[in-house]
């Protein structure tokens, strides 16, 4: 059975809507656990462009599916035991809905999670459909892709996680290293040196200088003179 649904943004990872089903959950202490699980993939896959359109995330005794399409993530949890073919379609159904949905505009520019309320109606609507995998319609959907290989990497969270973890920690890292570097020439060490020195340094440039020119002066008065 298909537990949970999110349609969100890939660009900043914003939650844009989900089945109003779960409204009336709030306070339900599982369900507010996979939607925050939800919503940590939904960040991960928005700093990781990487990531395979199409992936199969395990979870306990549950997974979450996911499909990525023009900037746009659909996920759904489900039971291990839900036909994976028959989840993709229902993903696939929700992009075709959204693609005729017309509201471009609102999904670029909201900064409010779960706004987009009038989708989510729809969500809860196409969600029915697929509640019991034995209806004639949903068989047929089997049956006429068991011949098609799904293009769909699986992981287990807790691995996708870690990596980001490993990932973020390696460029912690390498930003501290490039900071370090740049401290030590922003010093107050280094600050005091050039305060001292400077002006000694400039005044034996000016010695030298006037040595210099005091040089060609005098080449010049012993040349005139040979002449």
């Amino acid at each position: 059975m298909v537990k949970l649904t999110i349609v969100g943004r890939v660009e900043d990872g914003l939650p844009l809507a989900q089945d109003q089903t779960y409204v009336n959950q709030q306070d339900n202490a599982s369900f507010l656990f996979y939607r925050q699980q939800a919503e940590l993939l939904l960040k991960q896959i928005s700093k990781d462009p990487l990531l395979h359109p199409k992936m199969t995330i395990l979870l306990d005794h549950h997974s979450f599916h996911f499909l990525v399409e023009k900037n746009i993530c659909y996920i759904a949890l489900a039971d291990s035991s839900y036909p994976r073919k028959l989840l993709f379609h229902y993903l696939q159904d929700l992009r075709k809905e959204l693609g005729n949905f017309g509201e471009t505009t609102l999904i670029q520019t909201t900064s409010k999670p779960y706004s987009f309320v009038r989708f989510s109606k729809i969500i809860g609507r196409i969600r029915k459909q697929y509640m019991d995998t034995r209806t004639q319609a949903n068989l047929s959907k089997l049956n006429a892709s068991r011949k098609q290989e799904l293009d769909v990497v699986t992981e287990h969270l807790n691995d996708l996680m870690q990596r980001r973890q490993l990932s973020a920690t390696s460029e912690i890292s390498s930003l501290d290293r490039r900071m370090s570097v740049s401290t030590i020439w922003c010093s107050r060490y280094l600050q005091d040196i050039a305060l001292k020195w400077t002006p000694v340094t400039i005044i034996i440039l000016v010695i030298l200088v006037i040595f210099k020119s005091s040089l060609i002066m005098t080449d010049d008065y012993l040349i005139s003179n040979m002449i």
